[in-house]
């Protein structure tokens, strides 16, 4: 069991979506401080207002998760005003959508950098406040992307599966001690992820709204209710946290066919 109050929580990507909304229900579950970061600084401060108005401490950080000194500082910052952390929830991601011909190297190094050496860093540079109270919780965001693949989303694939192989070694890694380690699977929530994606630039202005739209139609999960999801699986010490039915759809389908779902999968792509 991970105790939440009285922790001091931190939340990358916290500006909207499953950030803004697993911070809130922190600070509602009685954190006694949650700093809270992203490069949206409007959607920040919304965040901030909204745990102040119910009562929360929290202090906004305008950080670039790819930025590996600027992850440090504010690590060294928490540290120094607020003891350490306590909980740490890697969550700020973008998305990349073109097949691997049409894929740059630019785009792909902007989606690993954020995705997969933001959750590097952000890890890496609190763990040992962690270790160093002897105890406390790491919650890395995946996706269901990183459990199974599918077509123009080859840089999203690489950084959520790199992300979950990486947690799971670090689970392994903390099994004797008092740090919790979760590695957690969205399925579709109704965040703006895909609005906010790259697209390779031969989609037309037509097809991208398309490809927003059919997400938006897709996304069942409310950040409300995928930050319950998360916020209890911290508190019973889950190793994997799936949100939404078609997370855990997607994981019985890839364990029964795991070589196959993609015919499942890509087809449905296509449609």
């Amino acid at each position: 069991m991970t105790e939440i109050a009285g922790k001091v929580a931190v939340v990358t990507g916290a500006a909207s979506g499953i950030g803004r909304a697993t911070a809130e229900l922190l600070s509602r579950e009685g954190a006694k401080h949650v700093a809270i970061t992203d490069v949206d600084r409007a959607g920040l401060e919304k965040t901030a207002e909204n745990i102040k108005a119910s009562g929360g401490s929290v202090s906004t950080h305008i950080i670039d998760v790819s930025d590996k000194d600027a992850i440090y500082a504010f690590a060294d910052e928490i540290a120094v005003n607020h003891g350490g952390a306590d909980i740490v929830i890697n969550n700020a991601g973008v998305a990349q959508m073109a097949e691997v011909e049409d894929l740059t190297y630019e785009d792909f190094e902007w989606v690993m950098n954020i995705d997969f050496w933001g959750m590097v860093y952000g890890t890496k540079a609190f763990l040992p406040q962690l270790q160093a109270k002897g105890s406390g919780h790491i919650v890395n965001v995946s996706s269901i992307f990183g459990l199974i693949s599918v077509r123009t989303q080859a840089a999203y694939n690489s950084a959520k599966f790199a992300i979950r192989g990486f947690t799971e070694a670090l689970r392994l890694e903390m099994k004797d001690t008092n740090i919790g380690v979760s590695c957690v699977h969205p399925g579709g929530i109704k965040t703006n992820i895909v609005r906010n994606a790259r697209f390779q630039q031969s989609t037309t202005v037509g097809d991208r709204e398309e490809a927003k739209d059919r997400f938006d139609q897709l996304a069942k999960t409310t950040p409300a209710k995928a930050a319950l999801t998360i916020v209890n699986g911290i508190k019973k010490n889950k190793p994997r946290i799936l949100i939404g039915f078609d997370a855990r759809m997607v994981d019985w389908i890839q364990r029964l066919l795991p070589t196959r779902y993609g015919f499942l999968f890509n087809r449905q792509n296509a449609d």
